[in-house]
């Protein structure tokens, strides 16, 4: 479906896209207009068996609500549709879900469209290029931030096992709601990008518009929603409970008809968020810039080091303050401050549950760090050299010849790709040219960065609990984007859990089954078994 689609009831790819339901509701339902009316009825009961992180089975049968459209005016049903699954048995056990917290489970990766329109049951969503007859993705622009063709929510945990959220937040006795989202590659007839910044943002602030207009109608407690992403899924993720409420996207929200209610959310999960994108080429140099690349080259180290003295000056603008009293976090100090607050308990936690032959066999190899027999200890310049190659080249994201994924993210109209640095585009190598970057730019960059909505003027509407992680290894972006997303919480007041996975890389989720204690946790649920 290109620009424009009505509402109604669409098939794509053989699935029935429903954008109107009945209107049947309950008495504590919000107000929601027809097109906008979630059908309690409208499920299919299926039945599966899902190994919980402990690596016990549950058989669970639960309601299976399928591609229902969430916003009056789609763009593109086939991505702004959403799958609500509920349990109603577990383990032989009738299980009451109607107050139970809901995992908002985004399946994005590398800004790309993301669709649940062909998923069979809970956990099927993905990232994709377009279902068959939809709009077709670009074959020339990769999948940027590193992503893997599974999208968000097929994590990999600490034994090489894939790991599916929503799956194991079914099992827990969760509402899942899995919502799809225009992405950076479609275009339509007349080779329109439609699904660039801040389509994706936007779609799921329709979504989760969609499950509170609903509340009643949809189980679950609308006032407890807990988002979860991966990699740029991980970035929306933040950028949900970040930017909850604000007045900055109504116009677009608006513009495809979201429902009239709130988009605020609870609490936001969130590996390795690809995010601050405007910063991230100076943070990434500040990280990486010394490493070599995959091929055992330098990158442009003239390149690498004015970016670097950009991040230095953005790092310093933000004056926030590093976890567990640390003081203020600046270009200088960021490295003794990754070191001691995060990677080497990372290190000591790993050391530590291993087998004392397998702890020696692994220190042997890995010499450069210090053990003993409690903690371990290392160097940045040890670390650096630990993790290797970097993933990326320079600039990592604002490419001099507009080739990365975030290039095309802020793509216009029938132009693929832009830049959205000043730096970016004054060394541009592909003859766009300019002295400045296009006016709706700024805009954008505002609309997709959580940063803005938790540093200077916080954003009250925001979710006040935050789950971030990834591994020690990921050199997808620069560690320093998580943890500046961290301390930006924390010195707000927001309960904040924020860990790295240490030798993982991206997309990594060994405690899986923490999370989703966490949620239990701080929305003071207990499963009602019958």
């Amino acid at each position: 479906m290109g620009i424009g689609a009505a509402a109604g009831v669409a098939a794509v790819g053989g699935v029935a896209l429903n954008a109107q339901a009945s209107g049947t509701s309950g008495s504590s339902a919000s107000s929601a207009p027809d097109s906008l009316r979630f059908d309690p009825d409208g499920y299919t009961t299926l039945t599966t068996t899902i190994t919980d992180a402990d690596g016990t089975d549950h058989d669970v049968t639960y309601h299976f609500w399928k591609a229902v459209t969430y916003v009056a005016k789609p763009v593109d049903a086939a991505y702004q549709c959403l799958n609500v699954s509920v349990p109603v048995e577990i383990d032989g056990k009738a299980v009451d879900a109607s107050d139970a917290p809901i995992l908002f489970a985004n399946s994005v990766g590398g800004y790309m469209p993301s669709s649940v329109a062909e998923a069979t049951g809970v956990g099927g969503g993905g990232m994709t290029g377009a279902p068959g007859g939809g709009a077709s993705a670009s074959p020339s622009t990769g999948t940027g931030s590193g992503e893997v063709a599974s999208g968000g929510n097929a994590m990999v945990n600490g034994r090489g096992q894939m790991v599916s959220l929503p799956k194991l937040a079914l099992a827990a006795g969760y509402v899942v709601v899995e919502p799809g989202a225009r992405g950076r590659t479609l275009k339509n007839s007349a080779g329109e990008y439609y699904g660039t910044a801040p389509a994706a943002i936007v779609d799921l602030k329709a979504a989760v518009r969609y499950v509170r207009a609903n509340k009643g109608r949809i189980p679950g407690d609308v006032d407890r929603i807990v988002s979860s992403g991966t990699s740029a899924g991980g970035a929306l993720s933040s950028l949900l409970g970040a930017s909850g409420d604000s007045p900055l996207y109504e116009k677009y929200l608006k513009e495809i008809g979201a429902a009239d209610a709130s988009d605020a959310i609870f609490a936001t999960g969130a590996w390795c968020p690809i995010t601050d994108l405007e910063h991230a080429d100076g943070a990434y140099e500040w990280n990486w810039g010394s490493n070599a690349t995959g091929g055992g080259t330098q990158v442009d180290q003239t390149v690498s080091n004015e970016l670097r003295a950009q991040f230095a000056e953005y790092q310093a603008s933000l004056k926030l303050k590093g976890l567990g009293g640390f003081g203020t976090l600046t270009a200088r100090n960021y490295d003794t401050y990754l070191l001691k607050q995060y990677m080497e308990p990372s290190a000591t936690t790993y050391l530590a549950a291993l087998s004392d032959a397998d702890r020696e066999a692994y220190l042997a190899k890995n010499t450069f760090i210090t053990w003993n027999g409690r903690k371990a200890t290392f160097t940045w310049a040890g670390f650096l050299a630990h993790v290797g190659a970097r993933k990326k080249s320079v600039p990592a994201f604002d490419a001099f010849d507009l080739s990365t994924g975030e290039n095309n993210l802020f793509g216009k109209d029938t132009t693929q790709a832009r830049h959205f640095t000043a730096y970016g585009l004054k060394h541009d190598s592909t003859g766009a040219g300019g002295t400045r970057v296009d006016a709706d730019i700024p805009e954008k960059l505002r609309l997709m960065n959580p940063m803005h909505f938790l540093v200077g003027k916080a954003n009250p509407g925001r979710g006040r609990h935050w789950w971030i992680r990834l591994g020690t290894n990921d050199s997808d972006t620069s560690h320093t984007v998580s943890a500046n997303l961290a301390a930006a919480a924390a010195g707000l007041g927001d309960d904040v859990s924020h860990l790295y996975y240490w030798d993982e890389g991206h997309g990594a989720n060994t405690d899986a089954g923490d999370f989703i204690a966490w949620i239990a946790k701080v929305s003071g649920y207990k499963k009602r078994v019958n």
